[in-house]
Order: C-alpha cells, then sequence, then structure tokens
C-alpha cells in the first residue's frame, strides 16, 4: 500500500464524528463493540460497520480473546497524519511569509 493511500483511508476514516469519538474511546484501552457503542444511539451493526472502516484504514486492530474480540487503537496511520499536516502548515506559513516579503 502507498503512503498516500494510506493517508487518504486514514483522512477518510477521521471525518466521521463517530469513528473519531471510537478512537477516543480507544486512546484510553481495548474496547469491545458493546463498550464501544454505550455512548451512541445506533445499533452494533452500525458500530461495527465503523470499525470495519476504521481497520481499513489501519486504525484499529482487532483480536480474539476467547469470546470477546476487543479492539485496540494502533497509533501510527495517526501519526503519520499528523506529519503530514504539520508538513502543510509549515510549507504554508513558508509561502505566507515569503509572499509578504515581497
Amino acid at each position: 500500500m502507498n503512503s498516500n493511500d494510506q493517508l487518504t483511508r486514514t483522512f477518510a476514516a477521521l471525518a466521521d464524528p463517530t469513528r473519531r469519538a471510537m478512537l477516543r474511546r480507544l486512546a484510553r484501552g481495548d474496547a469491545t463493540v458493546t463498550q464501544l457503542a454505550e455512548p451512541f444511539p445506533v445499533t452494533l451493526q452500525a458500530i461495527s460497520k465503523h470499525l470495519r472502516v476504521l481497520e481499513e484504514a489501519g486504525l484499529v486492530v482487532r483480536r480474539r480473546d476467547a469470546q470477546l474480540r476487543p479492539s485496540r487503537l494502533r497509533s501510527r496511520p495517526l501519526e503519520r497524519a499528523a506529519d503530514w499536516l504539520e508538513s502543510f502548515w509549515d510549507d504554508s506559513f513558508d509561502e505566507l511569509d515569503r509572499r509578504l516579503r515581497r
């Protein structure tokens, strides 16, 4: 997978507020689908679909633990997105600075 594709998947997954909230919850520790669904007025099936998007973006990994399938946050794609944003803003401010100096 090319890094631009990964970045696109990361930002697409982050575009949804429910998925961002799920990632905030997972930042505190592993959680099951039921635990992730608690604060939302949606079905477990809807939460599972959100989880699939997060998994496909590489932001979440699920494992089997007896009867449960807890999800865990994978921070590396978020770090790459933060690096890209930092570079974007640095370049933008550098360009602004050049224009202001002219």
